[in-house]
Formats: structure tokens, sequence, C-alpha cells
């Protein structure tokens, strides 16, 4: 008897689950409705650096400037050559020729149908300098090596903030005073002042500019160590940090195996703003005389060598000038890109599928 009441209230079940509603399409249960929202959600799942690829994509500003990045830096470094590698433009930035039409642009953009002269690109699309070098060839190796100092500024000012920031939070103590201090001390005096100590000192010893961006890197860390110190102050006090410690683990294996790569995302986003922050700087130090000088070039150099044209041939002005402009924002939207992205409280994609619910 109850096996046969048991049979009854499965069939009933059954019945229950499959019942059909009044538009005639079956009902579902409560029940089924969460599990098929729950392998959803499984199928979609994605891991930390899937999202952050996601994050980045979607930031559109982000994606331009990298595009645009990636097209100056690769017309830098293949257009005149680099490192005995021969580029593709026929001029150089050495050889003075005759200057043609006053050494004006022969680049071309505005279309006939306005009243342009169509486009043309010529023999110096940027113009002719003073002694009648190609101005474009001049431009990109002041960008070549406005880059190379701005990576390895920031390359250096990144891996000494980042130590500093690491071994102060995690020590504490007079370790954390002392460094701190130390820190303190490179804020208070001024910048460019100090940079423009360093770059003179650098410049009489040596005409490398690797000697320039190591003495720039020395100076400009101050900001990442702050940041980096405040989140190993509170990853310091997790679990697994504590763990770690329990198993024996190194100190210096705590930092830069546990604590430093959950960190990466503030230093990755510091680093490029360091980048952009380094190509103003040796631009100002280059302007006032105390960073690159010739035979080297840099854009800042090229500023200052042909200021004085501004009035009467404002294209050896101009160039280089919107070159130091797109360089600088383009990094830092770049950034803004990356701290998006890194970010967990990054909200941009639910508020716009909002809008697109209530329109």
């Amino acid at each position: 008897m109850s096996g046969h009441q048991d049979n009854e209230e499965l069939k009933g079940s059954s019945n229950m689950e499959t019942e059909i509603g009044p538009d005639g399409q079956p009902l579902v249960s409560l029940a089924e409705v969460e599990d098929a929202e729950l392998a959803q959600k499984d199928s979609q799942s994605m891991s930390q650096g899937q999202l952050i690829r996601r994050r980045f994509l979607n930031h559109k500003p982000a994606i331009i400037s990298s595009i645009v990045l990636v097209v100056i830096t690769l017309t830098a470094f293949t257009s005149i050559g680099f490192a005995g590698i021969p580029g593709w433009w026929n001029q150089s930035y050495l050889k003075s020729a005759e200057l043609i039409n006053g050494g004006a642009p022969t680049l071309h953009l505005w279309p006939t149908w306005l009243g342009g002269q169509g486009f043309a690109i010529g023999d110096h699309p940027f113009g002719q300098d003073n002694t009648g070098k190609d101005y474009f060839a001049l431009v990109m190796r002041g960008t070549q090596k406005s880059i190379i100092i701005a990576v390895v500024v920031g390359a250096v000012a990144t891996v000494i903030g980042a130590v500093i920031g690491a071994v102060a939070g995690y020590f504490r103590g007079w370790v954390d005073e002392v460094l701190m201090r130390l820190t303190d001390l490179f804020i208070v005096i001024p910048l460019l002042v100090l940079a423009a100590v360093l770059g003179k000192m650098a410049g009489s010893a040596s005409g490398s500019i690797l000697t320039l961006a190591f003495a720039l890197g020395l100076l400009t860390w101050t900001g990442l160590a702050r940041l980096v110190r405040g989140e190993i102050l509170t990853l310091r006090e997790r679990e697994y940090v504590a763990a770690a410690q329990a198993m024996g683990s190194k100190t210096s294996r705590v930092i830069f195996k546990h604590l430093l790569p959950n960190t990466v995302g503030v230093i990755v986003v510091n680093a490029t703003f360091a980048i952009a922050g380094a190509i103003l700087l040796e631009t100002s130090l280059s302007y006032l005389g105390f960073g690159v000088k010739a035979p080297e070039s840099s854009l800042g150099l090229l500023i200052s060598q042909y200021q004085n044209a501004f009035t009467n041939r404002p294209w050896l002005f101009w160039w280089p000038g919107m070159m130091i402009v797109t360089i600088a924002l383009s990094v830092n939207f770049l950034g803004d890109g990356l701290r998006d992205a890194f970010d967990p409280r990054q909200t941009r994609k639910a508020k716009r599928r909002n809008k697109k619910e209530l329109s």
C-alpha cells in the first residue's frame, strides 16, 4: 500500500513539473530556473586574467591609444633604422641639403575638392631645418630617443618604488620609518631642480642617454613606493602570508612570491603614468639645456633648438611638440584603461547594460 502511494506521489510531482500553462507552453519549476541560471554562470565563468583583458578591451580610449602608440613606435624605429639596421625612409637626419621652397613641408592632406592641393607626401613631409636636413628624419630620431628614455625611466622607477614600498610595508617598524623618511626627502625637493642637477652630472660624465635615463629613474619612484607600501600593509595580514611564514618561507620569498604579485595592478598602472611623466620631464630638461645634448637628439631638444623659428617657420616647433603631446596623452589614456581593467570594482559595463535595459 505504501509503495502504491509513493508511486502516486512521484507521478503527481512529475505531472506538476510538466504542467502546461495558459499560453500552451510547459511551466518550468523555480528549481529548474535556478539550475539553468547556475549552469549559464558556470559556462560564462572566467579567470581573473580573462576578466582584466575583457575590461581593458571594452575601454575604447585605451585601445585607440594603444594603436596610436604602436604606430608611432613602429614608424620611429623602422623609418630611419635603429642599431645599425637600415630603415625604409630614403632621407638621413645627418645629411644637409639645399633648402627647397624655404624648407616648407611637402606633406599635403587637404583634398582638392575643398580647395587644397590633394594628398601628397613629397621628399620632406615635415620640411627641412636651417641646414637643409630632413625634418621627418630628425623628428623620428628624437622620438626614438625620447621613447627609450621614457621606458628606461619607467622601468627603473617601477623597480625601485616597488621594492622600497614592499620592504617598508612588510617589515614596518624602524625599517618603514627610515624608508618613508627617505621618500619624503625626495618628495620635498623640487623634482625639476633635482633632475636638472643629476641631468647635468650625467651629461658631463657620459653622453649616453641611458645615463640620463637612469639618473631620472632614481628620482621618480616615490609615488609608487607609497602606493605599494599601502597595499603590502593590507596584504601582509592575509592568511596565506601567515601560512607561508609558518611553513618557514624566507622573507624574500614571501615578499617577491606572495605579496608583490598581488600588487601587480597598482604597479602596472603607475608604470604607465611614470612613462608619460618621464617624457614630459625629459622634454623640460632638454628644453632648459640640462637633458639630451647634441649630437644626440630628442623631441625636447628639437623644440629647444628651433624655438626661435616659431614665427617664421612654425613647423620646426609644431611637429616635435605634437609628437610629445600625442605620446603623453596616449600613455595616459592607456594607464586609465589599465587602471579600470585591474580595478575589481569597475562598473562601466554594468552601467552600460543598465542604460540599455532602461532604454
